[in-house]
């Protein structure tokens, strides 16, 4: 395999295909194309550690290794031991299989992942004059993605998802994915130059996200990642990525604040914004949602309370749209709101239809991010 010319496929949450292409694009990755819930991208070594340490909105960072069509058992196992798996595992590396089969002939999980595994071993352990691979190593992921009985495979190079930032060890009931919370964040086009304020703050993942886009520091570099143990990949690649990622970085003064009625998810709020080496530009305060209100000529509100669904009664939750609706109605209209709900009755609730709408998922759960004050 040319290791000049590799290929990367990036899964995403539903809705954020288009945003992660943007991302990859802006790190000069040449081919980008979104699919359905990822995106591919021609790639050089160097850039396996630069896009896990910078991609905001992307679950993880796959290599694709092969792909090819197999309709039985005996198509994916020759498959699989046809590709260069030397060329990417040592000796003693450990190779676990996991993956998802949709739409096709071999649909049963399980037997695809025995067949795979044996397969990969079986060229392996031929390959190394092994009977028994020892598997004692560094982690090599297979992966597997079996569409319409088109086989693609897969080392996957991050290890724990990218939305583990390695600034929220513990969280407040049902956070919001970082992931989404970054995308929320770059669709509300906020550049670090207005306020920017969320009333809802949980556990602080908005107002972080927008704190590290503000100061444009990669999301990646507080934790550590698979392809870091590769043997094949260069170490020296990692630190020149996290190197040129932390010139990048910008300096200035932020006027970034979270608010949330629970003491005890503000104090949690202040301790992940210092883990993520933000606490000098994020202001995380007590406050009722329901009393919001900024002087300001301009800002934007980004936000994700409550939905009803998990958290709280239904009805607790359209009180609290309520009190926040009449809040938002005394804001001049400058001002941006981008509000993240999976409930139905919304707007009605609110009180004021949205200007523009976009669908999201949190997790599996479907969503709509409700846009005013965005023609």
């Amino acid at each position: 395999m040319d290791m000049r010319e590799l290929e990367l496929l990036v899964p995403t949450l539903f809705g954020l295909e288009g945003l992660c292409a943007e991302e990859l694009r802006r790190l000069k990755l040449p081919e980008v194309a979104a699919e359905n819930g990822r995106v591919r991208c021609k790639a050089a070594p160097a850039d396996i550690p630069r896009v896990n340490l910078n991609l905001r909105t992307g679950e993880r960072v796959l290599l694709v290794v092969g792909r090819y069509r197999a309709a039985d058992f005996e198509a994916l196992f020759e498959g699989c031991r046809a590709l260069p798996w030397e060329e990417f595992i040592p000796r003693e590396g450990a190779f676990p299989v996991k993956g998802h089969s949709l739409n096709s002939q071999l649909h049963a999980v399980p037997a695809c992942q025995a067949v795979l595994k044996k397969a990969a071993a079986a060229r392996l352990g031929e390959k190394y004059g092994l009977e028994t691979l020892p598997e004692s190593g560094a982690l090599y992921q297979i992966q597997f993605s079996i569409m319409r009985d088109e086989v693609t495979l897969m080392l996957d190079t991050t290890g724990v998802g990218l939305h583990k930032r390695g600034y929220r060890a513990v969280g407040v009931a049902a956070p919001l994915r970082e992931t989404l919370a970054a995308a929320m964040v770059l669709l509300s086009r906020y550049r670090g130059r207005d306020p920017f304020c969320d009333p809802f703050c949980g556990s602080g993942t908005i107002a972080i996200e927008a704190a590290l886009i503000a100061k444009n520091r990669a999301p990646g570099l507080n934790r550590a990642f698979s392809a870091q143990k590769w043997r094949w990949l260069d170490s020296g690649l990692w630190l020149q990525a996290a190197g040129e990622a932390m010139d990048g970085e910008y300096d200035g003064a932020y006027d970034i604040w979270g608010g949330d009625i629970d003491p005890s998810a503000v104090e949690l709020s202040r301790h992940n914004a210092e883990l993520a080496g933000v606490d000098d530009c994020v202001r995380f305060e007590v406050a009722d949602a329901g009393k919001f209100h900024r002087d300001s000529a301009y800002g934007q509100l980004v936000t994700n309370p409550p939905y009803g669904e998990r958290l709280l009664e239904r009805q607790e939750a359209e009180e609290l749209y309520r009190s926040f609706g009449k809040a938002w109605a005394k804001f001049p209209e400058t001002w941006k709101l981008y509000l993240l709900s999976s409930h139905t009755e919304f707007e009605r609730t609110f009180g004021k239809t949205a200007d523009r709408k976009r669908k999201l998922y949190n997790g599996m759960l479907k969503c709509d991010l409700f846009l005013y004050g965005v023609k």
